[in-house]
């Protein structure tokens, strides 16, 4: 219980600091570092608090570390293009409003890094679970599908002949959201790798990949942009015919219409 509270204060304390910038200046450019930087500052503090911490631990802070910093500078590369946040137009110009949202992220931070805070502040035997290969097996997977879903939209996106065009090559061609499937794997990894060493209340821990997936799926994923594309090409046979042959979120072959 203790951890719980410790991580949630720091994860406020984290997203405050960012906000207080952000908020100061109008600007969009410290969102996501922050998020991705408040996952990282939990793990490492965690793990230099554990003075016992094995290889399991290690493992799961490496996971979320190497997944912090990838999309740290994926974000931080694509906002510096941009130069703003379209998701931000109208709020961050509201005090209140722009701070909903960064307390939001800040539990958000919170809720889903639980198995990994549990389990990195614990002290566990040095025992090797099938779910450890299992998780990260799932992780690798989820990461390396995220990576490259992000890599090839970015490219899309910034290459001039495809200005006002939906991508439909590489992974984007078996799923109209893989970055966030590959999301979706990374987080129930981690957790499958936890399980094992999860006991009595601390399995309130699937809370977080139940979270983000809740999230991604039905709120702050998926939603929007499906809302957003449903809006710009409603009059485009081409899109409609690539929505419906394509599946929303696990990369799968093409469905045919005539079946």
């Amino acid at each position: 219980m203790e951890t719980v509270i410790i991580t949630l204060i720091i994860s406020i304390l984290i997203q405050a600091i960012f906000f207080l910038f952000a908020a100061t200046f109008k600007t969009d450019k410290v969102t996501d570092l922050s998020y991705g930087l408040g996952f990282i500052f939990l793990v490492v503090y965690l793990l230099m608090s554990n003075d016992s911490a094995g290889v399991v631990q290690s493992v799961i802070s490496i996971m979320i570390i190497l997944w912090g910093l990838r999309l740290i500078i994926y974000l931080f590369q694509r906002i510096l293009m941009i130069g703003k946040d379209k998701r931000f137009d109208g709020i961050r110009e509201n005090f209140w409003k722009f701070f909903q949202f960064w307390l939001f992220q800040a539990i958000a931070v919170w809720v889903i890094s639980l198995p990994s805070s549990i389990i990195i502040s614990k002290n566990i035997l040095p025992e090797y679970s099938v779910l450890l290969y299992v998780g990260a097996t799932i992780w690798m997977l989820g990461i390396i599908t995220e990576g490259f879903a992000d890599s090839q939209k970015f490219n899309f996106k910034n290459d001039p002949k495809n200005k006002d065009k939906w991508i439909e090559t590489g992974i984007w061609k078996y799923s109209r959201h893989p970055n966030y499937f590959g999301e979706i794997l990374c987080w129930w990894g981690i957790y499958f790798i936890s399980l094992p060493y999860l006991t009595g209340f601390e399995h309130v821990a699937i809370i977080g990949p139940l979270f983000i997936t809740f999230l991604l799926l039905f709120v702050s994923g998926i939603p929007p942009l499906e809302n957003k594309y449903n809006e710009k090409y409603k009059n485009d046979t081409s899109y409609q015919n690539y929505k419906n042959r394509t599946s929303l979120l696990l990369p799968l072959p093409k469905k045919d219409l005539q079946d």
